[in-house]
């Protein structure tokens, strides 16, 4: 047993010493995926062993799904905001108010970080508590979701008693660049900003999306201590740093307020060189004593104040505009921009929405414009200053890509190509293609899709099918077993049902719901691509938007070729839906409420192998509710529509005929 317990113990550290090395060193020695099994070997042997479990261990990390919503926590320290100044004017009147109460008084000057603000409780060392500021009184218990930070310690350097710390959870710029790589290749909006990301990504209820996101932490304040006395802040920040906490960078105690505007100054030159995101710089005082002689207002302390950088302006030429695809088959124009310094960068690309935005602001080629760089991050154009051309620019009527013509729907600002096979968006296609409710090929996640696609193994969707064992085995990382299985999942999806394969399309608008009633209404491949609008339309549940995206992505040549290609690799363009007998034929039922008796997935099948439909809303055209306990709108409107609505009971009853 002693044996185990070292094991444990060791696999702790090394984990550790990894995670050290990736995060604050940015200086990784191992693979990720080495990294996990290391993290899976220790998570197994403390489920065998929970005698040697431990409540700071890095398994603990590894979240699960949180409750439904989070518990309040009420601050026994308020969680202060600070008061804002916006210029030097208001900087020095702040001195005069310190000055007027105590004097000889220093300063810490330190970034502000642009993030969400959090509290961090520990007893005897060990982390016991996190939750978000709310309204300075009153928080959500968060501490599932800033386990996963790994940059914030789970047991202290020291065993001290208490200690409550107050810190700023951010995203990095690098990891909010993923983020959104990835919300774009699945065809999500995308966080606008690092701020709102770090924000929606703590309050996630599942901690495993938390954890992915790759928030970090700086922690800037003690809120309160047992068994340690503080008297300062630069002294709390630095022993804050011995007990293990990323504590705010740069900070600096200087002696007058010129010194403190100096820093300031500095901090707002280099802001556009950080890792991370900040929308101002602090001045506190740093004598604890000289603070409570200070005190609060009923809003701010009277000991800080938060200088604030004003959005920085300039006017440039807009040389041209680039049209780009994005991963969801957007066309996104960039504005190329005679170079200008903005907010402490060399900026020579500005966002230009869409086409609604350009008419907007009348924006041409060869035009005086504004910008600025919004929250820091992005350049965006603001407006024309001097016209040097007719009109606003108009975007090209086919893909820069593939050449397919470019489509907008009715109250969409977005122009999108929608050929499945053009190569801008071919890794997002790809992962939709093999994910689990698609053709569900078990191995071909995203990261090895990249790889693929990288390794130029695969250029279009059908390559998936020629993908082959000896040139994937021969990749670092893999070896002979995993491509033996990717290939075997390869074929095995092949004898898929056709409606997983037209979900795996990814025509827009279709889920996998839709596709199967495309599926079991036309039979095969052929009839699905020659069917009219008005044919689809009669299916229920299809209105006239998803049955035009149906027959508009069938009528590309890249879609065209495609289905071809996958004919010819063998893979099955029927319907596999067996029906035993045909009494529900031209049915439709609406399951609602928690079925005892049945999954919903159960009653499903059963009600598509008599030749029924299933329908995710209740009409006119509905025949039966299936109605379970706590059936709720659903059941209403069945009700002031006259729809039959039968119990789990009277369904077996149907069924047992």
């Amino acid at each position: 047993m002693e044996n185990i317990k070292n094991r444990i113990e060791d696999l702790r550290k090394l984990i550790k010493y990894h995670s050290d090395r990736y995060y604050n060193d940015d200086a990784p020695e191992i693979e990720d995926y080495e990294y996990d099994m290391l993290m899976r070997d220790l998570k197994k042997l403390e489920e065998e062993y929970p005698e040697y479990d431990s409540p700071d261990s890095p398994t603990k990390r590894v979240g699960g799904v949180a409750d439904n919503s989070f518990d309040a926590v009420v601050h026994t320290v308020r969680m202060e905001s600070l008061q804002d100044a916006f210029s030097e004017e208001e900087i020095r009147d702040f001195d005069k108010r310190v000055s007027d109460t105590v004097s000889g008084a220093q300063y810490v000057v330190e970034p502000k970080i642009d993030g969400l603000s959090v509290s961090l409780e520990y007893v005897d060392g060990v982390f016991s508590r996190g939750s978000t500021r709310g309204d300075g009184d009153t928080g959500e218990d968060v501490s599932g979701n800033l386990r996963v930070i790994r940059n914030i310690p789970l047991r202290l350097n020291e065993n001290i008693p208490y200690i409550e710390v107050r810190g700023e959870v951010y995203m990095p710029k690098k990891s909010f660049n993923r983020v959104v790589d990835r919300q774009l290749i699945n065809g999500e909006k995308p966080f606008k900003n690092p701020r709102n990301a770090a924000a929606g990504s703590l309050r996630q209820k599942d901690s495993k999306v938390t954890a992915s996101r790759g928030l970090d932490i700086f922690v800037f304040n003690v809120q309160q201590i047992e068994g340690k006395e503080l008297n300062s802040h630069k002294e709390s920040l630095d022993y804050l740093k011995k007990l293990g906490f990323n504590t705010i960078p740069d900070y600096k105690r200087v002696d007058t307020i010129d010194e403190a505007l100096s820093c300031i100054n500095k901090i707002g030159e280099s802001r556009g060189e950080l890792e991370f995101d900040i929308d101002g710089a602090v001045i506190k005082v740093d004598d604890f004593s000289q603070r409570e002689l200070l005190g609060s207002t009923s809003k701010f302390p009277k000991w800080a104040v938060a200088f604030k950088y004003p959005p920085e302006e300039k006017q440039t030429k807009l040389l041209d505009i680039e049209i780009a695809v994005g991963r969801t088959g957007v066309l996104t124009p960039t504005a190329i921009l005679e170079p200008v310094h903005l907010a402490g960068t060399t900026v020579s690309r500005a966002t230009l929405h869409n086409q609604d935005f350009i008419n907007q602001k009348n924006i041409n080629i060869g035009d005086i414009i504004t910008v600025r760089k919004a929250g820091d991050i992005i350049p965006e154009v603001l407006c024309v200053n001097e016209k040097h051309s007719e009109g606003s620019f108009v975007f090209p009527t086919v893909c820069p890509s593939c050449g397919e013509e470019v489509t907008r729907e009715e109250e969409e600002a977005a122009i999108r190509c929608n050929n499945p096979e053009c190569p801008a968006q071919l890794l997002r296609n790809l992962i939709h293609f093999c994910s689990r409710d698609a053709m569900d090929i078990e191995g071909l996640g995203p990261s090895i899709i990249e790889t693929f696609v990288d390794s130029g193994f695969i250029t279009k969707t059908s390559d998936i099918y020629h993908l082959e064992k000896e040139k994937i085995s021969k990749l670092e990382g893999f070896k002979e077993t995993s491509a033996n299985n990717i290939i075997t999942s390869v074929e095995k999806s092949k004898d898929n049902d056709l409606g997983k394969l037209i979900f795996a399309l990814g025509i827009r608008h279709i889920g996998a719901k839709a596709a199967k009633l495309l599926s079991d209404e036309f039979k095969d491949i052929d009839s699905v691509m020659s069917a009219s609008v008005d044919d689809i339309l009669n299916i229920e549940g299809f209105g006239k938007i998803m049955a035009e995206a149906v027959v508009d992505f069938f009528n590309s040549e890249g879609a065209k070729e495609l289905i071809e290609e996958l004919k010819a690799v063998g893979v099955n363009m029927k319907s596999k839906t067996v029906v035993k007998d045909s009494r529900f034929d031209g049915m439709t039922f609406v399951l609602t409420g928690t079925l005892e008796k049945y999954k919903r997935s159960e009653a499903s099948k059963i009600i598509e192998a008599f030749g029924g439909k299933t329908s995710s809303s209740v009409s006119k055209k509905t025949t039966y509710v299936l109605a379970g306990e706590n059936s709720g709108s659903k059941l209403d409107k069945a009700n002031a529509l006259g729809v039959s609505v039968i119990s789990e009971d009277e369904f077996e009853e149907m069924i047992n005929e």
